[in-house]
């Protein structure tokens, strides 16, 4: 053989991954840069360069990039030189190669066909023995998709995130249950009361101990004064991780629950105790969160005592997030904006404002909006999210805070089954949140009172006839009464508001017909079912698309729906997706139909799993 070939052994039949590589030298004495690659593929390199003086080779040489001998060829993905056993064109086995993660495959051309190359190794370069491989595959274990560093500074398994859907629909359950499997719940507080968040903070401290875990921070800007609440009681029960949603702009109450305690250990890094996950669908918005706290805030926190001189001056250095999600066609708020587009656009601002701020670690940005199936979630992957987020697949599972008939709703959507409709926490701004129209009228009986609220100063000068329609199909009371309501329950919250209610009649109405819309979800949650045609369900398309996914299988039935069960199924398939991508890339596409992408039990996919490699 050509002492110019390099010899590469490829170990296909054992099931346990080589874990290291002998570097081999290029031309010039540099090592092999690919050398990590090879290592993960199971891939170890034999025999170093010989000839430097006839050509150079690195890992392009297949690809036609490095000069040969007039007179040689070289093929483009080697040759497979067997060993003790010939090559296999056994359909099962390949399929069983294939659909098991944790190994590398090398399929190499015959007489007779395509074959699993096993028990040998692959040459590159002129040599005429062997068969020609027509693509090789390294392992690709779903706990490998996206970005380490994520899974590294979290403690997680998998880069997979469940999102924070309001009024406890993202529940300590949700919570408990991902962080007990390596991946990552946020649950829902906005919308419950202190009270309510407390409890479910310690709950999931004590269930959970160190496993990872994270709660809610939504903007409220009709309500400042719970957000501030809302930060303090993160801080007093040390909550490390918040999902910050909703924001349409930066307040100090964010950043002050970022910036607290931030200082420098003894290497002299920067700490920040509390990370910010970022939600943002708005380049403006996502700027915000990617750059450093403005002076004007740091000078009002400083002014507050809630940061010293020197803690400003850090937080000079940080951005405001450690992570960001970008949020494309979701369920609740949203811009409707797609990820195709919106993800590329925030990596790049990502890319310059590290360039100009030089962050000690960069932003790491994921994707949420759409994320129902493998196919989404290994787009998201292979477009360079770092993680992945879902949102309206999760409250359709057993363990979300909805009530069983909402998950039967859900089960039954389609891709256009939503609309969007006025948000009950931004009603006065006219932003809206996406809904699930079929089974409800809520999307149009919001959209009457928001008209209403447009058309008519306060509650009095609304026509007797409209009044009478809204108080007898909507609120099922006198307006007064609902106002007396209302009023109860503004006391406790954000005392606030009454005073504001009672100077301006307009404000009133609107507190008044936001009692409808924040009702409206907790009778979905609860399950009332006189209030059916009036359920607010949160909810994307994705919710179609994971329906169809499903369909046939035992996750179509409602009551099979299970968040680990779920998830694991998306990253499992996310997986094998990327892989037959890989077979496609490099010209093979006769064994699309072995690669399983089905739902698979928990338990089929923990089997599967425990044999991947390590993250």
């Amino acid at each position: 053989m050509d002492e110019r070939i390099v010899t590469i052994s490829l170990i296909i039949q054992s099931s346990a991954p080589v874990r290291s590589c002998r570097k081999f030298q290029s031309g010039k004495g540099n090592r092999c840069p690919f050398g990590g690659l090879w290592a993960k593929m199971g891939i170890r390199v034999n025999s170093p360069l010989h000839d430097r003086q006839q050509g150079v080779f690195n890992m392009a040489a297949n690809r036609g990039t490095t000069p040969v001998s007039p007179g040689e060829t070289e093929s483009l993905t080697g040759r497979w030189i067997a060993g003790s056993g010939a090559a296999s064109g056994d359909t099962n086995k390949i399929q069983d190669a294939l659909n098991d993660l944790s190994r590398s495959v090398v399929l190499v051309d015959t007489a007779k066909g395509m074959a699993l190359g096993s028990d040998g190794h692959l040459a590159f370069g002129s040599s005429p023995d062997g068969l020609p491989a027509k693509a090789i595959l390294p392992p690709l274990p779903p706990g490998n998709l996206g970005d380490a560093n994520f899974r590294r500074s979290q403690g997680l398994k998998f880069n997979y995130v469940t999102g924070a859907m309001a009024n406890g629909i993202a529940s300590a359950d949700i919570v408990e249950e991902m962080g007990r499997a390596g991946m990552l719940g946020f649950f829902g507080a906005a919308g419950l009361s202190l009270e309510r968040i407390d409890a479910a903070i310690i709950r999931i401290q004590q269930n959970l101990g160190s496993l990872p875990y994270g709660v809610n921070l939504i903007h409220s800007p009709n309500e400042q004064d719970h957000e501030s609440a809302t930060v303090d009681l993160l801080l007093k029960r040390r909550v490390q991780f918040v999902e910050a949603s909703a924001f349409l702009d930066l307040t100090p109450h964010v950043a002050r629950y970022r910036l607290s305690g931030i200082h420098r250990d003894a290497t002299g890094a920067i700490v920040t105790p509390n990370r910010v996950m970022a939600k943002v669908s708005r380049v403006e918005v996502a700027q915000k969160f990617l750059s450093p706290v403005s002076d004007r805030i740091l000078r009002e926190l400083v002014s507050q005592k809630a940061l010293t001189e020197a803690q400003a001056e850090l937080a000079k250095l940080v951005p405001l997030a450690d992570d960001c999600t970008v949020e494309a066609d979701s369920g609740g708020h949203t811009d409707n904006r797609p990820a195709i587009t919106l993800l590329p656009t925030i990596l790049a601002l990502r890319d310059r404002l590290q360039g100009e701020f030089r962050y000690q670690s960069p932003v790491r940005v994921g994707l949420g909006g759409g994320i129902a199936t493998p196919a989404s979630a290994a787009a998201a992957f292979a477009m360079g999210a770092a993680y992945v987020v879902t949102g309206s697949i999760n409250q359709a599972c057993r363990e979300s805070g909805s009530s069983d008939i909402v998950r039967q709703m859900l089960a039954e959507a389609g891709q256009a089954d939503v609309t969007m409709a006025p948000a009950a926490d931004m009603f006065e701004m006219g932003v809206k949140v996406q809904v699930l129209k079929r089974g409800t009228m809520f999307a149009m009986r919001g959209a009457k009172l928001y008209e209403l609220y447009r058309a008519y100063p306060s509650m009095e000068a609304i026509p007797a006839a409209e009044r009478v329609q809204i108080e007898k199909n909507l609120f099922r009371f006198p307006l007064e009464e609902i106002w007396n309501q209302t009023r109860d329950y503004f006391s406790k919250r954000d005392p606030g508001q009454i005073g504001k209610a009672d100077a301006d009649p307009k404000h009133k109405m609107a507190l008044v017909f936001r009692w409808y819309l924040g009702q409206a979800s907790r009778w979905a949650n609860a399950g009332v079912p006189d209030r059916k045609v009036d359920y607010q369900v949160w909810c994307g398309p994705a919710m179609g698309a994971f329906n169809e996914w499903t369909k046939g299988s035992f996750l179509e039935a409602a009551a099979e729906r299970r968040v680990v069960t779920v998830a694991l199924n998306i990253l499992h398939g996310a997986a094998l997706i990327l892989r037959r991508q890989q077979l496609r890339w490099q010209g093979v596409t006769e064994f699309d139909d072995l690669i399983d992408t089905r739902p698979k039990t928990r338990e089929e996919l923990e089997q599967k799993m425990a044999t991947g490699h390590p993250h």
